[in-house]
């Protein structure tokens, strides 16, 4: 999401299907090697270029032509790219394209489970996990899995957070923030109180805490009952999910693939909203998941680790500081950027499905956390000197990270009228067509550290993720540090994922910014 890490992360998977029908919303093409851009079929009907499903190789997808009353689009004039419909088109239920999202709902699911286990009970050793696994598999995984009991248990407490949030989404003061148009013509708004929704949720949940209702570290004690319990959650929660977007879908951004597999998957519905009749705007199902809960838990779940450490050491090391200080700020600078968060890939592209709401259900509050949990009961004393400069890097890292954003929000905001670093910031004017065959006009900014390389902002996020990563490698342990591993192959893989789709939707125009800026991410390197 413009800066990748602030949008919660999850797995690259394979690209959905495509096609060119009309008024649909886009699929979710974040989960997989982006893949080749579909080819263009030899008819373009109203305007619209028809593209190839990934599925189907070699034969092209059959436009299906829908008689509308209004008027016909205006030809594209010859500088405009011709934007590729981002459509689902029908899905073979072949056992090599149905093997992805069951491979994808199972092993991440599994896998949650089995690496809390290591970092809990093995002392982050991937060298213990692997020999347990391999001498007890598969009696490791309902050996190690967390009892009803405690996932019941565990639950109640999410249900209690979830109900907090879902209470202050409304009430919270904020600015409404208008979305970027969907392919159907919708435009969903949001209430931007992300920054206070953040501080007041800390603020709550330690005076929660000393007023006995619960203690501080109390994530660190139901962590394993709550990732696996919220796996069993996402299941049903996404089955209510594809249910809504085909039968009750909130706009007209919603469709089907024909199969039940890919739907559940991939979702059918870009914008699920519910409760509008007890509240103007409604609750939008994703600002839910992945800010409210994936992105909230992050701050408020390290901050709960920490207390648990000084429970147990009495005390706060400083690798422990290190690792929450640099998160914390990480998470309220996700915040200060939630508006334009609501203009990435994660909202405007992905739908509802198990892919993205199980990641910011499970993935997010457990892998992205995972190195602070290790912390808790391996404290490590990294040594004034280290723990400062950690800490320097790591916060300047999320500064230019936070910069980056800046420039390129007021960019679009005064149309390009800007100075940046003392200069007229410079531009590229883009035009390209809608699915619905409007003709619209993007500015590319190439000043900044937008004209250092094309995706720079992905240097700061893994520079900030490995200062506060790194300690765990202090304990001689590696699954502390499966973070930073990650979030590396995610932003590699995004980066070719990023590129391909706005080539797709600029043509030429992405073709100059690239020799204007010709480094995808590392100046000179890469």
């Amino acid at each position: 999401a413009g800066s990748a890490a602030s949008e919660p992360l999850r797995l690259p998977t394979m690209p959905p299907k495509r096609s060119a029908s009309r008024g649909r919303s886009p699929s979710p093409a974040r989960r997989g090697g982006r893949g080749k851009s579909p080819a263009a079929s030899p008819k373009q009907p109203r305007g619209r270029t028809p593209t190839k499903s990934p599925a189907r190789s070699g034969r092209s997808a059959s436009p299906r032509t829908t008689t509308t009353s209004g008027p016909s689009p205006r030809p594209a004039p010859k500088s405009a790219v011709q934007q590729k419909s981002w459509a689902m088109s029908k899905a073979d239920s072949t056992v090599a394209e149905l093997s992805g999202p069951v491979f994808l709902m199972i092993m991440p699911a599994v896998f949650v489970v089995v690496l809390t286990y290591g970092l809990l009970e093995l002392d982050g050793s991937a060298q213990k996990l692997l020999e347990a696994s391999l001498k007890d598999f598969p009696s490791i995984l309902w050996k190690v899995h967390p009892s009803i009991p405690d996932m019941i248990g565990a639950m109640k407490v999410v249900f209690c957070f979830w109900a907090v949030q879902l209470i202050m989404m409304p009430l919270v003061p904020g600015k409404i923030h208008v979305g970027p148009v969907a392919p159907s013509g919708h435009r969903p708004k949001y209430k931007a109180n992300g920054v206070a929704t953040y501080l007041l949720t800390c603020v709550l949940f330690f005076a929660g805490a000393q007023l006995g209702l619960y203690k501080a570290g109390i994530f660190y004690d139901i962590a394993a009952p709550m990732y696996a319990a919220l796996s069993y959650f996402s299941a049903v929660f996404c089955l209510w999910l594809y249910w809504k977007g085909l039968k009750a879908p909130s706009t007209k951004d919603s469709g089907s693939t024909g199969s039940f597999l890919f739907d559940y998957f991939w979702g059918t519905e870009l914008y699920p909203r519910v409760g509008k009749q007890f509240w103007s705007l409604g609750w939008d199902v994703k600002q839910f998941t992945n800010c409210r809960w994936g992105m909230m838990f992050w701050g408020v779940g390290v901050l709960s680790f920490a207390a648990k450490q000084v429970e147990i050491e009495g005390k706060l090391f400083d690798s422990m500081f290190v690792s929450v200080f640099v998160q914390f700020v990480y998470v309220l600078k996700f915040f200060m950027w939630e508006t334009g968060y609501f203009n990435t890939m994660d909202i405007q592209h992905d739908r509802a499905g198990w892919y993205i709401c199980w990641g910011c259900l499970v993935w997010v509050p457990c892998l992205y956390t995972c190195h602070t949990l290790f912390l808790v009961a391996h404290p490590i004393h990294l040594g004034a000197p280290v723990a400062a400069f950690l800490s320097t890097v790591g916060i300047f890292a999320v500064w230019v990270n936070w910069n980056a954003d800046v420039q390129k929000m007021e960019f679009r905001a005064k149309n390009g009228d800007v100075e940046i670093w003392g200069k007229k910031a410079e531009k590229i004017v883009a035009t390209y067509r809608t699915d619905l065959g409007i003709n619209k006009t993007s500015l590319l900014l190439v000043s900044g550290w937008w004209g250092v390389s094309r995706h720079f902002h992905y240097l700061p996020e893994l520079t900030a993720a490995f200062c506060w990563c790194v300690p765990t490698l202090w304990s001689g342990n590696c699954l502390g540090f499966i973070y930073f591993v990650f979030l590396l192959l995610l932003l590699t893989h995004r980066s070719f994922r990023d590129e391909e789709r706005c080539a797709t939707k600029y043509g030429e125009h992405w073709e100059e910014y690239k020799r204007r800026v010709p480094y995808k991410v590392i100046p000179y390197v890469f």
